[in-house]
């Protein structure tokens, strides 16, 4: 009984749903890239090179027939495959960095050359020292916290020094 528990925590898990998901995804994906090449590329392709269909492409050695036409095909396959699934990835890195900006404070409508830059300032940002705690007396040059309105050292009143500095 406990190996029938086990399977469906296993089968029940988000990543192997997913994975099953994707797979189902990519198989169909692949029947459209397929008929591109063959529909759409492989046609298009022939106007140029005057054959239509790639897969005749053969020739013989001592009666052993090799098919690099169908090789061919399969080459094109994959790389708009991997062309696809490259932009796919860029447009969801995208969003996930527009969605990283929403999160940090806000995102207007905005490029994605003015995203890169607004990122890499939010990361600058991040890595500056943070804001002071403490300051000096102008009187005795003494550390003290920043919020202070009199010195603990020489008790001179600091809000009034600011006052006289501004005139």
């Amino acid at each position: 009984m406990s190996l029938i528990k086990e399977f469906k925590e296993f089968a029940s898990k988000g990543n192997v749903t997913d994975m099953a998901v994707g797979v189902v995804i990519g198989g169909a994906f692949q029947k459209i890239i397929s008929s591109l090449v063959e529909d759409i590329i492989t046609p298009t392709i022939s106007i140029f090179t005057g054959k239509a269909d790639f897969t005749e492409l053969t020739f013989n050695i001592n009666g052993a027939i090799i098919k690099y036409g169908n090789f061919l095909t399969a080459i094109l396959d994959f790389l708009i495959i991997a062309l696809s699934i490259f932009f796919a990835l860029k447009v969801i890195n995208t969003f996930n960095k527009r969605a990283e900006l929403l999160a940090k404070g806000g995102l207007d409508k905005i490029t994605d050359a003015k995203l890169l830059k607004k990122l890499n300032k939010m990361k600058k940002k991040e890595e500056t020292d943070p804001e002071p705690t403490v300051k000096e007396c102008p009187y005795c040059y003494s550390e003290i916290n920043i919020k202070a309105t009199r010195c603990p050292h020489c008790t001179a009143e600091l809000e009034k020094i600011i006052k006289e500095i501004s005139k």
